[in-house]
């Protein structure tokens, strides 16, 4: 399939050719919404964690005899119902919050999202996004040129997420400054970031990084 391509101006130059397999994909709900729980909850970082009887200090020994003291029968002083006790039933780092998804499914997720977007005309192919310089105000001109050409875009409510052709750190040190405005490279593409932000503008050097990535040909999808 052919999407418009632009310069760094928001100048139309000409148009490109996507792969099918990437960018002409059936809209999933259900797949995304899947690969994004997935996602969210293997980056999870567990560090909620209570003692329970068996790890806190002291009780190696009855508090008082079984029988002949009027109270209730008890063994350890490490008990929940004790002060200074263990804790019954909290949370602990020991739980497992990870949640697995086939590379098929994640790469089919990331896929149709991708088509999704540039169907809804959220997606831009810019002929490079290199950067002369690493300064921030280089960045924020590119993206002030396409405020306009980009519905619903403006300066006060940017939300960009820039995909150039190699990891560049240049590009990542310059966007990091600017509020709501990101630099992934196309080997850490993911649903997350792209449900994120609003608008993504794509290098047209990174398409062949992603497809390279994945193994991508132009085959029409059947």
């Amino acid at each position: 399939m052919k999407a418009d391509l632009y310069n760094k101006k928001a100048e139309k130059i000409g148009t490109v050719e996507l792969p099918n397999r990437i960018f002409a994909r059936k809209w999933s709900p259900q797949l995304v919404h899947q690969a994004l729980l997935a996602q969210t909850a293997n980056s999870r970082e567990n560090v909620a964690h209570s003692k329970g009887r068996d790890e806190v200090k002291g009780g190696g020994k009855k508090p008082y005899a079984q029988k002949h003291t009027g109270r209730a029968r008890h063994g350890s002083i490490r008990s929940p119902i004790f002060r200074g006790g263990g804790v019954a039933h909290g949370p602990s780092k020991t739980r497992d919050f990870s949640v697995k998804i086939n590379k098929k499914m994640r790469q089919a997720a990331l896929f149709s999202l991708m088509s999704r977007k540039l169907n809804d005309g959220d997606i831009m192919i810019v002929e490079s996004l290199a950067l002369e310089t690493s300064k921030t105000k280089e960045v924020f001109s590119f993206l002030k040129a396409f405020t306009g050409k980009v519905s619903g875009v403006k300066k006060s409510t940017l939300s960009v997420l820039m995909i150039p052709a190699l990891e560049n750190r240049s590009i990542y040190k310059a966007a990091r400054n600017i509020p709501k405005v990101k630099s992934l490279g196309p080997k850490s593409l993911n649903v997350y970031d792209l449900l994120k932000y609003k608008h993504v503008l794509v290098d047209k050097g990174a398409v062949e990084a992603i497809a390279k990535t994945y193994n991508i040909n132009n085959e029409t999808v059947k």
